[in-house]
């Protein structure tokens, strides 16, 4: 069963934190991994804007992963709409803020019937009660 990460898990790879090896691992994995093309526009966001990367090495680097290693999902009709449904559903302003990129990842391996990979507390509590299988990184 193919894995789906979230931004989180590619924030981890680059900034080579503690899930770093096991996200590695995930990538490498014969069953293979998916990434939406909002979880990597949100972490080649965070790289660059907040963790200062430099855009062209970050570029290239993204251009491997989305070329060799990961296969992008595109953002279409059906998926933006589940997407919603569950921001709607679990999206709760003081105790969930489950981000609609979150909610993207989780269409995603709602969609496809994958496991999702993330750390992110909410999201990890949406996939649960969606029944989705998760892979938590730390």
């Amino acid at each position: 069963m193919a894995c789906v990460l979230d931004a989180y898990a590619i924030v981890a790879l680059a900034l080579d934190e503690p899930a770093a090896g096991k996200v590695e691992q995930l990538l490498h994995s014969d069953e293979g991994s998916r990434l939406s093309a909002a979880n990597l526009a949100e972490a080649a966001e965070r790289l660059w804007r907040v963790k200062g990367f430099d855009p062209e090495e970050l570029r290239r680097g993204f251009d491997v992963l989305a070329s060799e290693v990961v296969e992008v999902v595109s953002v279409g009709y059906a998926l933006a709409w589940r997407a919603a449904e569950l921001r709607n559903r679990h999206y709760r302003r003081k105790d969930s803020a489950l981000s609609l990129a979150d909610c993207i990842a989780l269409a995603t391996a709602i969609e496809g019937g994958h496991r999702l990979a993330t750390g992110d507390p909410p999201l990890l509590a949406a996939a649960r009660a969606e029944g989705i299988d998760v892979v938590e990184l730390k």
